[in-house]
């Protein structure tokens, strides 16, 4: 069953914790299978490690992209065993993408388990531990923000929604456009827990080494349409989204675009299909008609479905 007002969105980093969907694997075997699968293609025990392991390891980026991406696609696979409408498009915040592409059929899932550990491994090392920075600015318009980077020479990567960017970049201009920031009126400017400063230009390194995988895997035409972070648009061509994926390591996150195109796309609910409620809360900022709900629990994943039958 088809749902046309349904988009599904897919969680990005930051949404990780120990024990996580471990209520979930109660109720289902789905999930312990998704992550035995995504295992074997690591070689190590990937859901211990997010059971029983410690958060600092988790946060490391190699381990949180698989992680993260394992958790999407076992919730997927548990919504549609429960009869969960089909959506009829999709998102996903940054390394959300791969989920998003793997739940649309572009990927298969054990190529894309290779691919994010190998992008996380290639964007940690793009630049040293401790070089690198990332900071949330709330309350400033985007231009000020983009106008303020361009002065201290860090970037605007991630427009989550309005008056909410993040910026990034070599760790001393972060630390300058942070004053900067707050001087020309911030609520707020403040660092964030992150090991490398995503998708600016100094992950070029990262998007180069990405590329040749990528090219070595085969992409499928995606069978639910995927608005993509790059450009806030949907792509048929296997092709052309291999270009867009590797474009997305060193390029800004369009975020509030993707919701906006979700929404002239006829969408009117968004499912968020991972661990936590951050892009739950981003759609309601972006656009206050759209309805969100999350999945990571049994009682979400129960709402959820019955909101979207209803």
């Amino acid at each position: 069953m088809s749902n046309g007002s349904l988009a599904f969105v897919f969680s990005g980093q930051g949404s990780q914790t120990i024990g996580m969907l471990a209520d979930m694997a109660a109720e289902s075997a789905l999930v312990t299978e998704t992550f035995a699968t995504a295992s074997e293609v690591l070689g190590y025990d990937l859901w211990d490690l997010c059971q029983n392991g410690e958060q600092e390891q988790i946060n490391q980026t190699e381990t949180t992209q698989p992680l993260l991406l394992t958790s999407s696609v076992a919730l997927w696979k548990i919504w549609n065993e429960k009869g969960g409408a089909t959506p009829a498009m999709m998102a996903g915040h940054s390394l959300g993408e791969w989920s998003a592409l793997v739940c649309a059929g572009v990927v298969a899932f054990e190529d894309a388990v290779n691919l994010v550990r190998n992008r996380g491994a290639f964007m940690q090392q793009a630049v040293p531990k401790g070089e690198g920075a990332m900071a949330a600015v709330i309350g400033l318009d985007d231009d000020k923000i983009k106008a303020i980077c361009e002065q201290t020479g860090a970037e605007a990567v991630n427009f989550n929604s309005p008056g909410q960017v993040v910026i990034a970049g070599k760790a001393d201009a972060v630390d300058k456009a942070i004053a900067e920031l707050k001087e020309a009126g911030a609520k707020r400017a403040m660092p964030l827990p992150v090991s490398a400063p995503f998708h600016t230009s100094l992950m070029q390194p990262a998007a180069q080494q990405m590329a040749e995988l990528i090219a070595a895997t085969n992409f499928s035409a995606p069978q639910i349409p995927i608005v993509h972070n790059y450009h806030g648009q949907t792509e048929s061509d296997p092709e052309q989204i291999k270009q867009l994926m590797i474009k997305q390591i060193d390029n800004p996150v369009l975020w509030v675009d993707c919701v906006q195109a979700l929404v002239a796309g006829g969408i009117s609910t968004t499912v968020e299909c991972g661990p936590g409620k951050v892009l739950c809360g981003l759609s309601k900022r972006i656009d206050k008609s759209l309805s969100a709900h999350a999945l990571e629990t049994p009682d979400g994943m129960q709402q959820a479905l019955e909101a979207v039958s209803a």
